[in-house]
């Protein structure tokens, strides 16, 4: 599956798109620009692309899984806790599709701030 890359002002993050609807759907809208949000240390982003939840959505996602938030039309990348998070978890406000896999450490999100721009492309 290709990749794509995060474009968060003076950031990069690239990541490994998995065979999945939610991925297909989303490579198919791209290139995407959007405003951040954050919640705890995730940040998430409108993309304007509808996907219904997939069977295996999850609110608790491992480091560097990147998510389709359904209910808010969203992707969001965790990078430690949420205000609802239980020790050592990365929880999402509600299950969410998993459809990509960072390269690299998703923890560079961290000066990310609300209000910024997202760009996401298919690496070139």
């Amino acid at each position: 599956m290709p990749c794509i890359v995060f474009h968060f002002d003076d950031l990069t993050l690239t990541a490994e798109t998995l065979d999945t609807p939610t991925a297909k759907a989303i490579l198919a809208g791209l290139p995407l620009k959007a405003r951040v949000q954050t919640w705890g240390e995730e940040v998430y982003f409108g993309i304007g692309v509808s996907v219904p939840r997939e069977a295996n959505a999850r609110a608790v996602v491992s480091p560097g899984e990147i998510a389709y938030w359904p209910d808010g039309e969203a992707i969001a990348i965790g990078f430690g806790r949420t205000p609802i998070s239980a020790a050592g978890e990365i929880r999402l406000a509600s299950p969410s599709n998993i459809w990509a896999k960072a390269i690299g450490d998703v923890k560079a999100l961290k000066p990310v701030r609300a209000g910024s721009s997202v760009r996401v492309t298919l690496e070139t």
